[in-house]
């Protein structure tokens, strides 16, 4: 049975696990204080997603208001479950799960950034009814 929750501190190994298999390495030295920061701010929710007590995905959300469009937007920063879990319907319970929030908190979309060699990413977000949108800039300040 998958149980769907906000994420706390505790699951903050098993995030790290699943962000390094997203190619984020080293996450474990600063994970707990960006947890924190997350549930802590009031335009973000972080949920996990459980089997039995097992962490298998993630998911970030940011909710932000627009100027000038009526609704506002849902952004999915990181999502990811677990290699071992995928093609299970964890993802889709998962994401599901987001469009309920989002429409709670009165967004009229959901947007997400997936890197281009994330093909089967691409695969999953087609299935679920997202699109491809105009092109997306970035500038670092790193």
């Amino acid at each position: 049975m998958i149980k769907i929750s906000e994420a706390s501190i505790n699951d903050s190994e098993a995030i790290s696990n699943l962000l390094e298999q997203l190619d984020y390495s080293d996450t474990s030295r600063f994970i707990n204080k960006r947890i924190k920061e997350l549930i802590e701010h009031e335009n973000e929710t972080l949920l996990v997603a459980k089997i039995n007590t097992k962490v298998v995905a993630v998911l970030s959300l940011h909710f932000i208001p627009q100027l000038a469009l009526e609704g506002d937007f849902c952004r999915i920063s990181y999502f990811c479950v677990d290699e071992d879990s995928r093609s299970c319907g964890v993802g889709a319970l998962l994401e599901s799960y987001a469009v309920k929030i989002a429409k709670e908190k009165k967004c009229d979309r959901i947007e997400v950034h997936c890197n281009k060699r994330r093909e089967k990413a691409h695969k999953f977000y087609y299935k679920q009814g997202y699109v491809e949108s105009p092109k997306y800039l970035i500038k670092s300040l790193v």
